[in-house]
């Protein structure tokens, strides 16, 4: 197989085929968290999507099984 001749997304998508064959899934998924560098500002995000929420109003919103303040695009 000539490697030169894949596309990124076939690149990601037979590592991903090698690493849950290797490691299955939730290792695989270990693996990704690991690796993963992320992006963007979390905090930012987070703000974005659930405003001023204390953690006992998320904790609450969460067992009551309400939707999220921001609809996704």
């Amino acid at each position: 197989m000539n490697s030169a001749n894949l596309t990124d997304s076939e690149i990601r998508a037979r590592g991903w085929d090698a690493l849950i064959e290797t490691l299955g899934l939730s290792g695989a998924l270990r693996f990704a968290m690991q690796t993963e560098r992320g992006h963007g500002d979390w905090a930012a995000l987070r703000h974005e999507a659930l405003g001023a929420l204390s953690v006992d109003d998320l904790l609450e919103r969460m067992k009551s099984g309400r939707p999220r303040g921001r609809k996704r695009k």
